[in-house]
């Protein structure tokens, strides 16, 4: 513990704000869970939750407790997150398609689609005939 006056005063200082900081970022969490779990049980527009956390988000970077790009990325993140599962809600068969793509994507099996994916997967293909060649 300090021995000047100003120092104990400013450790007091510290807890307190430690303290206010910590519930503001929990309440943050808090919101961003809630429409997490919405969008994973199905809900497509979770406009109220996805609201307050925003919100929640804004004012936390706007009182200095998360950085205004910290807070930028995470609305970012939580708004695309909301527009695919309202944009698989409203697809079928794109839900189909991800829900298969997240299967194989899990297993570590998913082939890549991409021009540059299948030229490696042919470059892969024709070293490994050549080094079995020798």
């Amino acid at each position: 513990m300090a021995n000047i006056k100003s120092a104990k005063k400013r450790v007091l200082i510290a807890i307190k704000k430690h303290d206010r900081n910590r519930v503001a970022r929990s309440a943050v969490k808090t919101h961003v869970t809630r429409v997490r779990r919405l969008v994973d049980s199905g809900d497509t527009s979770p406009v109220a939750e996805v609201n307050a956390a925003v919100k929640a988000l804004d004012q936390a970077a706007e009182r200095g407790i998360l950085h205004r790009n910290n807070a930028a990325r995470r609305k970012s993140r939580l708004m695309r997150m909301v527009a695919k599962a309202a944009a698989l809600a409203a697809d079928p068969e794109a839900a189909a398609r991800a829900a298969a793509e997240a299967k194989a994507h899990a297993k570590g099996t998913a082939k890549s689609k991409t021009k540059a994916g299948i030229k490696a997967a042919a470059a892969k293909s024709t070293a490994a005939r050549s080094t079995a060649r020798r």
